[in-house]
This record gives C-alpha cells, sequence and structure tokens, in this order.
C-alpha cells in the first residue's frame, strides 16, 4: 500500500493560485490579532503591492533559486551535470528557469490582481534513467535533511511501481519545493520557488513578465559547504 501523508490544510504549490482567499477570510473575521497574522502570511507570500515587496533583480532571485535545487540534487545523491533548457517535457533532463505572477491578495474585497512589475522565480530539473536504487533512499534522505534544517512538508506519498513518490515542502517566507519520481519511466523531477519581488528596473507601461528570460547556467550538486 502507498504510505501518503497529507497534512490538515495543505499549501498549494508555488504556481498556484488562491492563497489570498486566506487573508480575505482574516479580514472578515473582524479580529485585530487574525488580520494581523493574515497580512503577514501575504506579506510571506508575496501578496502585497510592490512597496511591500522587496526589490531584488530577477536574476538575483532566479540565483536563490537554482542555488535550492542544486542543494537538494546533491542531497539525493546525484552528480551528473544537465545542460540549460529542456529536451523532451516528461521524458529528458531538464534545466530550466520559469518565471510568475504575483497577486494583491484582494484585500478589503477588491479584486485580486497581477502585480505589475512583481514576480516569482522557479528553477526547474529532470533527470531521466533513475532507477528505485537510487530514487528511493534519495528522497528519503531528502526528506530528512529537510525536516531537520527546519523545512515543512505539506504534503508526501511513497508510491507502488505504478504510482508516482512525491515529496512537497516549505519553508517561512515563502519558498518552496517539490519532488517526483515515476517508478515506470524511471524520470526523476525536481523544483524550488522563491518568494515575490518587485523588478526594481520595471516601470509603467513595460510589457512581459520580469524574469521570464532568464536562462540557467549547467545544473550540477552544490558544493558540500554550501547549506539549505
Amino acid at each position: 500500500m502507498p504510505d501518503e501523508t497529507t497534512p490538515t490544510n495543505p499549501t498549494r504549490s508555488a504556481s498556484e493560485p488562491g492563497t489570498a482567499s486566506f487573508g480575505r477570510r482574516a479580514i472578515g473575521r473582524g479580529s485585530a490579532a487574525v488580520v494581523v497574522c493574515g497580512l503577514t502570511v501575504l506579506f510571506a507570500s508575496g501578496l502585497l503591492g510592490p512597496k511591500e515587496m522587496p526589490r531584488v533583480a530577477p536574476e538575483e532571485m532566479a540565483g536563490r533559486a537554482f542555488q535550492r535545487s542544486q542543494e537538494a540534487y546533491g542531497i539525493a545523491g546525484f552528480s551528473r551535470t544537465i545542460e540549460p533548457g529542456v529536451e523532451d517535457i516528461g521524458v529528458g533532463t531538464e534545466n530550466t528557469f520559469s518565471s510568475d505572477y504575483c497577486y494583491d491578495g484582494g484585500l478589503l474585497g477588491l479584486k485580486d490582481d497581477a502585480v505589475d512589475g512583481a514576480y516569482r522565480m522557479h528553477h526547474s530539473w529532470a533527470l531521466d534513467h533513475v532507477p528505485a536504487s537510487q530514487a528511493v533512499p534519495g528522497l528519503r534522505r531528502l526528506r530528512q535533511h529537510l525536516e531537520d534544517s527546519g523545512w515543512e512538508v505539506t504534503s508526501s506519498r511513497e508510491g507502488t511501481k505504478d504510482q508516482s513518490w512525491d515529496l512537497y515542502v516549505r519553508r517561512d517566507g515563502g519558498e518552496r519545493m517539490s519532488f517526483t519520481w515515476y517508478p515506470d519511466r524511471e524520470y526523476f523531477m525536481g523544483g524550488a520557488s522563491v518568494p515575490c519581488a518587485f523588478a526594481p528596473e520595471w516601470k509603467e507601461g513595460d510589457v512581459g513578465l520580469p524574469g521570464e528570460d532568464e536562462t540557467p547556467p549547467v545544473f550540477g550538486p552544490a558544493r558540500r559547504d554550501q547549506g539549505m
């Protein structure tokens, strides 16, 4: 039987919308303490306006996501290097950046809109030809290390030969990571997401999403002196 644990209030993945609903519920209760708590969560998730978000260049936030992936990659026991790009999605290796929108949270009943100039960076990686003898102990070692380092496991599953093995974690401040291994394809995927930020060079009228053109360097395990 697969071993699956899911928290009572599981956190959405970094690219999923909807975190803002917590802030709306908190404000509706009318309790000052709950409102403060709700605003704290919104800030940590990047769900406030540009004045409340840190002003950080996309390349720096992309580098943070890349480093998180490197650290996890090495702890899982992988050593292969991966060139930038993706050969065949869901089949071949991957090493890519992506950028996502950040939202204002719909505070005080206002529409939940994307914040112009704000972005959230992700790094995604994938390996093919990963057997159970490497994937299973790697995932278990990774989970133990992340928990020991202060990360919270929001969802996990130890699958069967026909089901994926999954691990989702988060940390205060808005960082997220996820890992999935598909036994039938021997395919291992990982990703890291960092909190929302506001692009310092963005100006009104700019087109496109900050960070969407970032390209990662060659990917591989982090040095042993780096920590999570």
